[in-house]
């Protein structure tokens, strides 16, 4: 069975593009018995701290009861991406970049041993196999423009940790001509499926 992981990210709850936009990817891609997991990680995590960083430092077989709750939403972040063939991630592109809630996502995901690891030819990721579609729209910023710092900075992420097959849907420049960027970013959906 193929497991899908659909995240959003956006803050807000209705009336969001990005989160029509993942949600309608994913019923694409989920025909079929797909496994669906789902995350909003719209409220946010708590930021990395000293104590954060510590936990994940120290050996797994050595770590604390109070270490190993300080990870407990990391970890199940983690093995929610090494469970899924496919990621969809809703993302609104705010002020020129990725939301702070995206940002402590990665910040939680990002763990040496477990996404990717460090070699005498520098990192590897190691969540080799997977495809990643990420449903972008924006106010006004064009999306893989050079003012996007978004779409490159998830890319270039998702690579890190191994996830090389990433794919966007974009419905950038809302505030430019909206029905354009929908029209767009449901051809794109569209095309999926081809």
């Amino acid at each position: 069975m193929m497991t899908l992981l659909h995240i959003d990210s956006s803050a807000r709850q209705t009336g969001s593009v990005t989160r029509d936009l993942s949600a309608r990817i994913a019923d694409q891609l989920s025909q079929g018995g797909t496994e669906v997991i789902r995350r909003d990680i719209s409220a946010g995590f708590p930021v990395l701290s000293e104590d954060w960083v510590s936990a994940n430092f120290t050996p797994a077989t050595e770590r604390t009861d109070a270490q190993k709750a300080i990870l407990a939403a990391s970890d199940a972040l983690v093995e929610e991406l090494k469970a899924a063939d496919t990621i969809v991630i809703g993302l609104p592109i705010y002020n020129f970049s990725v939301p702070a809630a995206v940002k402590t996502w990665i910040d939680l995901v990002a763990r040496a041993g477990l996404t990717f690891k460090y070699t005498e030819n520098g990192p590897e990721g190691l969540l080799t196999g997977k495809r990643a579609i990420i449903a972008v729209a924006s106010g006004g910023t064009k999306a893989g423009s050079e003012i996007d710092f978004a779409t490159t900075y998830m890319r270039h992420f998702l690579g890190f940790i191994g996830i090389t097959d990433v794919s966007f849907v974009s419905a950038d420049q809302m505030a430019i001509d909206a029905d354009a960027a929908l029209q767009g970013a449901n051809q794109q959906i569209e095309a999926l499926a081809a």
